[in-house]
């Protein structure tokens, strides 16, 4: 069952949750894949409720998201999914099925082909409306040297290289699953 919610009158459930981290689900064909984002943002564009998304142009989740186009954003709501976060945070799902390895369930979306996960119930169900590279050169020195550094290996989890691309998505439908 699935208890919807006005997600603009109730985003300070999703906002603090993004500090230690929630996930994004993309679904394409029939891969779906997950993993944890720490940066994002809810708001208002065109008339819309928008969730803006930060995601590394490496990272395997940017290419099927280029391709579908939907995510979910699946946030805890008081459960301590610490474990979870953690290792979807440090997989790629170009190598590992995180879904399956995490035993995690999935429920199927209503307004998009991506699902929600029960483990994380808080479900923000999106479609890309834009999206936009980082440029480099106008991040400010300090940022780019803590988040950007170019004599740090792109593999290196938390910092490396590669910018991130911007996506901003419409809110299609917020709900918490019983």
């Amino acid at each position: 069952m699935k208890k919807e919610i006005d997600i603009l009158k109730e985003s300070q459930k999703v906002l603090p949750k993004l500090d230690q981290g929630v996930l994004l689900t993309t679904k394409y064909k029939e891969k779906v894949n997950t993993m944890t984002i720490g940066w994002g943002t809810i708001g208002i564009e065109w008339g819309l409720p928008i969730f803006i998304a930060f995601v590394r142009t490496s990272r395997y989740t940017k290419e099927m998201l280029d391709r579908s186009k939907e995510f979910t954003i699946n946030a805890p709501v008081d459960q301590d999914v610490k474990n979870i976060i953690g290792y979807c945070g440090t997989r790629s799902g170009k190598d590992h099925d995180k879904i399956k390895e995490m035993n995690l369930t999935l429920v199927p979306g209503e307004t998009v082909n991506v699902p929600a996960i029960k483990e994380l119930p808080l479900t923000l169900e999106c479609e890309v409306l834009y999206s936009q590279n980082q440029e480099l050169h106008k991040i400010p020195a300090e940022l780019q040297k803590r988040y950007y550094p170019q004599d740090v290996d792109s593999s290196v989890p938390g910092s490396n290289q590669d910018i991130h691309v911007m996506y901003i998505a419409h809110i299609k439908k917020a709900y918490i699953l019983d």
